[in-house]
């Protein structure tokens, strides 16, 4: 994993086996005092055993434009979210400052969670909240083996060895593992990738689950795989009630991903600030903005239904003709945890064959305001996954006010309100993209009325301050700071609170250890290198 020390101080409480030696050796009549100079020692002594960190990201990762060290006052969001929204946020944080909230996912770029992050910690910083991000190491197999996880999890069947399970994956989390140690007041770690890491016993604090993708129906093997992994999380967070799997014995809480109005991407562009960014782009690949525009724009990924709106594209312009007529744009960037991309990618472009009206954009530089200019000038958006977690583009559209075509899966149907804020399809029924197309065409004062509405739906629902506010009432739970319930609980009482209770009857010398542990090192923490 990508991290340094923080300082020297919170350096000296380095590794999970200090902690295993102390108690190894503990007794029920040491003082407090006894135990603390045992800890103070075995920290001299494995410091000068522990290998120097390799603070370099992994090879191919684009890391440059995101700053660890970035606050963002929270008064930044208030011509967004409103003085009333921003006051209750600075209420959660007061309570907590300086606790600790850490993330671990798979990559920096590429992908919502990474854009949530990079905007979410900034926010929580600015909080007062001692937040930072770890991504884990991995090579391209563990990364193809990972995307499998993914495709399985959303109930695609695929065969999956020993091999890669052991090998490709769990050597993969072992080795992260060997040189990390994570203290922090909560952990959350988000999907698949890192899931395993929760058992290395070297992650200390409440860690929680946040999945972002639909395991409502998995593929049986992985998820039995999984199952022991989570149910030894504090709690997991999924992003709808509909989307969690069976048999989980832990806390479950509901968290919607949301969008950084403030970014260059969710900017809110005139149209000449718009063409003007698009300029090069439309010259190089000879595109008429005076045209109409269907924009899909996502990964290149199975899920993700692009050939599907090329065939319903191609289907509007056979049963009518259209003068000027539309182009379709795909545009999407290639990510280092998803192996998959470029295969989907070539098969989309052999299927548009030689239409000089489809085109496809990849990688472009100045994404992000390629990105919001793009959705700007487009007449519609198009996103019919056939699995979805959230699609958290579709925001990202309607805060352009563009109109969208939405398939009826998933978090997609939180933010396409039919006949609202733009139209609800059978991921799989081209005809029906095909009139929804028609109809952004041939009714644009219906369209731009639907981008409004789109617009005020994604403020009052999707913006930051949302998703910051319900993991600061996580932050106050699981940090002892309020025991009442947060109100996206999902669930009872669970089978791993209950045991949790049982236990803590018997940790009389546990007890008298960690108590030492937070007087000598009261908060420990690395961050990553990502700048």
């Amino acid at each position: 994993m990508h991290c340094q020390p923080r300082n020297n101080e919170q350096a000296e409480g380095v590794q999970v086996k200090i902690v295993k030696n102390v108690k190894k050796r503990i007794c029920r009549t040491d003082t407090l005092t006894n135990v603390e100079d045992r800890i103070l020692s075995l920290i001299a002594l494995y410091r000068q055993e522990r290998k120097p960190m390799d603070s370099r990201a992994h090879e191919g990762q684009s890391i440059g434009h995101f700053n660890p060290e970035l606050t963002i006052p929270p008064e930044e969001y208030e011509p967004y979210v409103g003085n009333k929204q921003i006051e209750e946020l600075k209420r959660l944080a007061e309570p907590i400052a300086e606790k600790g909230w850490v993330n671990i996912n798979s990559t920096l770029v590429g992908g919502g969670v990474a854009e949530m992050l990079q905007s979410a910690i900034p926010l929580a910083r600015g909080l007062g909240i001692n937040a930072c991000w770890y991504i884990i190491r991995g090579n391209d197999t563990f990364f193809q083996v990972t995307k499998k996880f993914h495709n399985m999890l959303q109930g695609v069947h695929s065969p999956i060895t020993l091999d890669e399970i052991f090998g490709a994956y769990l050597d993969t989390i072992d080795s992260n593992a060997k040189n990390t140690f994570i203290a922090s007041d909560m952990v959350v770690i988000h999907d698949p990738q890192p899931a395993a890491m929760v058992m290395n016993g070297v992650i200390y604090g409440n860690v929680l689950w946040r999945c972002h993708i639909d395991t409502s129906s998995p593929d049986p093997s992985i998820w039995r795989f999984l199952l022991p992994y989570i149910n030894h999380y504090a709690g997991a967070i999924f992003t709808m009630p509909e989307f969690i799997g069976s048999d989980l014995t832990i806390p479950l809480y509901q968290i919607m991903p949301c969008i950084d109005p403030r970014t260059e991407k969710n900017r809110h562009y005139t149209d000449s600030e718009a063409l003007n960014i698009l300029d090069p782009l439309l010259t190089e690949f000879a595109i008429d903005p005076e045209r109409p525009i269907f924009a899909a724009i996502s990964r290149y990924d199975i899920h993700k239904n692009q050939h599907t709106i090329l065939q319903a594209f191609k289907k509007l312009l056979t049963v009518q003709k259209y003068d000027p007529k539309p182009y379709l744009i795909f545009l999407g960037n290639t990510a280092d945890d998803d192996p998959e991309g470029l295969g989907v990618l070539t098969d989309l472009k052999k299927q548009a064959g030689d239409d000089p009206d489809i085109k496809f954009l990849v990688d472009v530089k100045n994404n992000d305001h390629v990105v919001g200019a793009l959705m700007h000038i487009a007449r519609g958006f198009v996103h019919v996954s056939t699995r979805e977690g959230f699609g958290l583009v579709v925001s990202e559209a309607l805060w352009q006010g563009t109109p969208v075509i939405g398939s009826r899966v998933g978090g997609i149907t939180k933010q396409v309100i039919h006949n609202q804020t733009g139209f609800l399809v059978n991921p799989t029924d081209v005809s029906a993209i095909a009139l929804k197309m028609a109809r952004i065409l041939d009714l644009p004062d219906e369209a731009a009325q639907l981008g409004s509405q789109g617009r005020e739906h994604v403020r009052k629902h999707f913006l930051l301050p949302e998703l910051v506010r319900r993991y600061l009432h996580l932050l106050q739970f699981y940090s002892g700071t309020n025991q009442e319930l947060p109100e996206f609980r999902l669930n009872d009482l669970t089978y791993s609170e209950t045991m949790n209770v049982v236990r803590s009857k018997h940790l009389l010398s546990n007890t008298k250890l960690y108590c030492a542990f937070y007087r000598v090192c009261p908060f420990f923490d690395f961050l990553p290198i990502i700048a």
